[in-house]
């Protein structure tokens, strides 16, 4: 492909490990990629995961720069942008009070159910994130390696995604992370966040490339390979920082 005029990026596990700031070494990739190109965030995570693992971890620049920074929580249903002052809402758009309590109830319930609700967790398993009902099944802050040996083959995530799917038809049930299930409004996946930066930023979507750790069949970024946007396949953050060693010499600079 000619080389992208913006570069998107799943989150964790693609420039962090879940929950975890981003490596200094990804900050600085970030900045330089930014001096070349719009960089975009796309993550099922709220906007105070995005400031904690990531803005307040970007070296010092330019306003110009910071602002060709994109940051879409909640895969895309919240878009927000950098300023000197700031974090300024593009658009957020959320849940109803009634959506939230049958999402609530209905992931709650299957997660009993199928005997997916544990007794020791780290934090909250449920979680109103607005826009977004994200159930993580062993709490918001599990450490990294009892989050990866709950679930290896992800069947028990794709079990209750069917399970509260059929409970709540008229809202979108995905499967988030290694252990969690977002609900958000219907058509609502990183698919449609690459849509609303292309109609934000007047960028088609032949001209932006994505980079995520999840773009088999069932991840969940797999709905922007399926749109036909470029990909680029990463296994954690060293990963992405070793394509980005290799890409960003390829840009044009402003």
């Amino acid at each position: 492909m000619p080389a992208p005029r913006l570069v998107a990026f799943d989150l964790d596990d693609t420039l962090a490990p879940s929950k975890s700031p981003i490596d200094p070494r990804i900050g600085d990739l970030l900045i330089a990629l930014a001096e070349r190109v719009e960089v975009a965030i796309i993550s099922g995570g709220q906007l105070q995961q995005f400031q904690t693992q990531v803005v307040e971890r970007l070296p010092q620049t330019d306003a110009a720069t910071r602002a060709r920074f994109h940051l879409m929580p909640t895969c895309g249903t919240q878009y927000y942008r950098l300023r000197d002052e700031g974090v300024e809402t593009v658009y957020a758009h959320a849940l109803t009070d009634d959506e939230k309590t049958r999402a609530l109830t209905a992931v709650e319930e299957e997660a009993r159910r199928l005997g997916l609700w544990a007794a020791e967790t780290w934090g909250d398993i449920l979680e109103d994130r607005g826009s977004q009902i994200t159930f993580s099944a062993l709490g918001q802050t599990a450490p990294l390696a009892a989050k990866v040996a709950w679930d290896p083959t992800g069947e028990k995530k794709n079990a209750l995604r069917d399970a509260v799917a059929a409970r709540i038809p008229d809202l979108e049930v995905r499967s988030g992370g290694s252990t969690s299930v977002d609900i958000t409004h219907r058509g609502i996946d990183k698919a449609y966040g690459m849509r609303q930066l292309a109609e934000v930023t007047g960028i088609p979507l032949d001209d932006m490339l994505f980079v995520g750790d999840r773009l088999d069949e069932h991840g969940n970024d797999y709905p922007v390979l399926a749109m036909g946007v470029a990909c680029q396949a990463v296994d954690g953050w060293e990963d992405t920082a070793a394509f980005l060693d290799q890409l960003i010499p390829t840009l044009p600079t402003r």
